[in-house]
């Protein structure tokens, strides 16, 4: 890279500078030589400001190269400063858009509605269940009859007495009971 530099653009300026004291240094030599030490003194000083201009142009370079830094940190800072800025911003809209105090409001409501949801569910498996018991019962009374006839030859299980009859009053009655006793927890649980 820096042929191809040297060959666009030429010799840098350390460069130059370096070239022109090697110069003003053998120039001191050949006059120094000849014993013309007026003109040796005098290029002597050009030598010692060239190693100062090399100075000045050294320290140029290193706060220049320092700035170059410096800029890039503070590019780099404010790049970090948007991207926490903008996330701020976020986090007040996200903030904004979730309000707890109605969020548990809807949780409350919801865990309501689930146990009343619940409470119906077992009330309703309660009737059915009732239901079912008295359809077995039913089908036993049957079988039971009919193992009845068969053993008595069908003497037994013919017709039915007024203590069977009775029992099913009592049963119709009770579940009407049950019955009524559901309606009134699901009423009540409705309007609570």
């Amino acid at each position: 890279m820096q042929t191809i530099n040297r060959f666009l653009y030429g010799p840098t300026a350390e460069e130059k500078l370096d070239a022109a004291t090697k110069k003003a240094q053998q120039t001191v030599k050949q006059l120094a030589k000849k014993g013309d030490i007026k003109s040796a003194r005098i290029m002597a000083r050009e030598v010692v400001r060239s190693h100062k201009q090399m100075d000045r142009l050294s320290v140029s370079k290193a706060t220049l190269g320092s700035i170059g830094h410096q800029l890039n940190q503070q590019l780099a800072m404010a790049k970090v400063t948007g991207s926490l800025q903008k996330s701020t911003e976020i986090m007040k809209l996200s903030n904004s858009l979730i309000k707890l105090p109605q969020i548990s409001q809807a949780m409350r409501e919801m865990s309501m509605e689930m146990t009343k949801a619940g409470i119906m569910e077992e009330m309703l498996d309660d009737t059915l269940q009732m239901d079912e018991d008295e359809d077995l019962e039913d089908e036993a009374d049957a079988e039971v009859d009919k193992v009845l006839y068969e053993l008595t030859e069908g003497k037994l299980g013919q017709a039915e007495t007024i203590k069977e009859a009775l029992p099913d009053r009592e049963q119709d009655e009770e579940t009407e009971r049950a019955m009524e006793q559901y309606r009134q927890q699901l009423n009540g649980l409705l309007s609570g």
